[in-house]
């Protein structure tokens, strides 16, 4: 039994990005993007990553449990400590206007003033600017959009992206069963699109997310994807 189905790149379905009303990132923005490339209501993610489209299926429930476990431990600080500045929110539409890329990161971590302003404003389009970290948790129809570029890939990625806009900080949970790793990812280089620090952790070892956040997630539980 497979985990999910293949990414699909939408250029297969609209054969070429000319044909669209309009520019991808435009329609997304809009969120016409879907209707324009007749695609199903039922949890399929719709990005532009390296300004091109990309569709995936919604994720399984070993990853959406990962995201939860990192979700709570932000939720824990907040109850535990008034004070604690940071709010999260999973699967939130973020528009990197600066690149026309739009993603929908698995988690975002913003502080209480952003997140006070988005929900008075009721944005639809999360700005990188209030964003101070971004979790993305692998798949395997996203592996290869969400990592650093390796050899042979020649496209972008949102580990490009992220970089490329300032996000202080990018949770990578690698969970490929030849990885298994969690990597955080700082010190973005604004002009190459790139991190220039990280650290990892293997599945087991707790992630200890450094000052501003000063948390540590267990992982005893998270497990890697199912080979078919």
């Amino acid at each position: 039994m497979t985990e999910e189905t293949p990414k699909v790149s939408t250029l297969a379905i609209a054969h070429h990005h000319h044909e669209l009303p309009d520019t991808p990132f435009n329609l997304w923005m809009r969120d016409e993007l879907t209707d324009v490339l007749d695609l199903p209501h039922d949890g399929t993610r719709v990005e532009i990553i390296g300004g091109e489209i990309i569709v995936s299926p919604g994720p399984d429930y070993g990853h959406n449990a990962v995201v939860r476990g990192i979700q709570q431990r932000f939720f824990a600080a907040e109850l535990t400590d008034p004070s604690f500045p940071w709010r999260c929110i999973t699967t939130q539409d973020v528009k990197l206007s600066d690149i026309k890329d739009g993603y929908i990161p698995d988690l975002c971590v913003l502080s209480v003033e952003n997140d006070k302003r988005a929900r008075s404003a009721q944005l639809k389009k999360l700005p990188v600017q209030g964003l101070e970290l971004t979790v993305e948790v692998t798949s395997p129809s996203t592996v290869h959009d969400d990592r650093e570029p390796r050899r042979g890939f020649s496209g972008l990625t949102k580990w490009n992206g992220y970089a490329r806009v300032g996000i202080p900080y990018y949770l990578l949970v690698d969970r490929d069963p030849q990885e298994t790793r969690t990597t955080l990812f700082t010190d973005p280089d604004t002009a190459d699109g790139k991190y220039l620090s990280s650290v990892s952790w293997a599945f087991g070892e707790a992630v200890k997310l450094p000052e501003p956040f000063g948390l540590e997630i267990p992982t005893d539980e998270w497990e890697p994807w199912q080979r078919t």
